[in-house]
């Protein structure tokens, strides 16, 4: 396959994949304003999956834990959410999401979509360590998101309680006890037993709920809303881990994507501020460290300096992973803007040289095949045609 059609099959993937920003799920997010959609939950598990990994075996693969997450919903594009506290036919949704797979993973070059497939399957199996590692965080999140909430809503803290005495939650009391006593302490109004580790761990994953309240000037493909940077972070790692073999160095893809999963956390204090906007760069900078500080202090040592030395090695590109995450971090906003009309280059005006200087640049130089094919989309774009 050239290198060309093979660019365009994992553009077309990753275009379909922004549906998932449109399926909206059952529980909301923590400040209660708002349904969760299933991207930003995929965003959210990610990091659940990066944070609590640290107190996994060695029998537990946190990477791979973190890709099943990544795309462990990606069958709603099709197949729909179905919450816990509705009746379904288990055989017919099994069905549904399987049919899905097909469609979804068969965008992609063979071998990439083949291999995908299995990790997905994997995870729908449960049954290797990392798989159940990864369920217990999709199971906890919301769990969480829940009894946390600003003003939950009595029927969802109902809901948690059955799923907790009888359903997919009941599990996390033998296999994660430490999160199932914590939360029916909560549910309950007594006393926690929990670790002050565990309760740093989940303080900073609630406060990262705010990321799905940050919004970003570009629109979905479908130009219904602006992005928001939750979102966009779980897109991003997504493109990341598709586009890996196009770097224009070796990389170490899962590094890759945990930077990505972490890199627009700031905003939640910073907020964000367009590629294409006039921004006061030194004010933002130190926004954006002083945001770094609070945020990944939230964790208990060492996690915090790991994470935070993650962070601050991809703002600075000092590795090939940063390198080429800042450059595949500029693939996301064309792709949309192609699809939904012009979005952010029609309310900035933008023009091709300008795309080229801001965007262009940073990923030539990180995965230029990548770019090559992005420009030759671009060009034959009504808004920059001639260019």
């Amino acid at each position: 396959m050239a290198a060309a059609s093979r660019i365009a099959r994992q553009f077309a993937f990753l275009n379909e994949a922004d549906r998932l920003k449109g399926v909206d799920r059952a529980n909301l997010i923590l400040d209660c304003s708002r349904e969760e959609n299933s991207a930003e939950h995929s965003w959210h598990l990610m990091l659940y999956a990066m944070v609590f990994g640290a107190n996994q075996p060695p029998e537990v693969d946190v990477d791979r834990a973190i890709l099943m997450l990544m795309l462990h919903d990606l069958v709603e594009i099709d197949a729909g959410d179905h919450p816990i506290h509705l009746g379904h036919d288990p055989a017919v949704v099994a069905a549904a999401e399987q049919k899905a797979a097909d469609r979804l993973f068969g965008i992609l070059p063979e071998d990439q979509g083949t291999h995908l497939r299995a990790v997905w399957d994997e995870f729908e199996a449960g049954e290797t360590p990392t798989a159940a590692f990864a369920r217990r965080c999709d199971i906890a999140q919301p769990m969480f998101q829940t009894i946390c909430g600003t003003s939950p809503r009595p029927d969802h803290i109902e809901i948690v309680r059955n799923n907790m005495s009888g359903g997919r939650a009941r599990p996390l009391a033998e296999h994660w006890a430490e999160a199932y006593e914590h939360a029916a302490a909560l549910l309950d109004g007594a006393e926690s037993t929990a670790t002050d580790d565990f309760l740093s761990q989940l303080a900073f994953v609630n406060e990262a709920c705010q990321l799905k309240g940050v919004y970003r000037a570009t629109r979905l493909h479908d130009g219904s809303r602006h992005e928001n940077s939750a979102e966009h972070s779980w897109h991003s790692a997504l493109h990341i881990y598709i586009l890996a073999e196009h770097a224009t160095r070796e990389i170490n893809v899962e590094k890759a994507v945990r930077m990505l999963v972490l890199h627009d956390l700031v905003e939640i204090d910073a907020g964000d501020n367009p590629i294409h906007g006039n921004v006061d760069h030194a004010a933002q900078e130190a926004a954006e460290l002083a945001a770094a500080d609070r945020l990944f202090n939230i964790l208990p040592d060492p996690q915090n300096a790991v994470f935070r030395a993650l962070w601050d090695e991809f703002e600075e590109a000092t590795s090939p992973e940063a390198h080429y995450g800042k450059a595949i971090d500029r693939t996301s906003t064309p792709l949309a803007n192609l699809a939904n009309g012009g979005g952010s280059w029609v309310d900035y005006n933008v023009g091709y040289d300008q795309l080229v200087e801001r965007v262009g640049k940073p990923i030539s130089r990180g995965a230029p095949a990548v770019w090559e094919e992005l420009d030759r989309m671009l060009k034959s774009y009504p808004l920059f045609a001639g260019s």
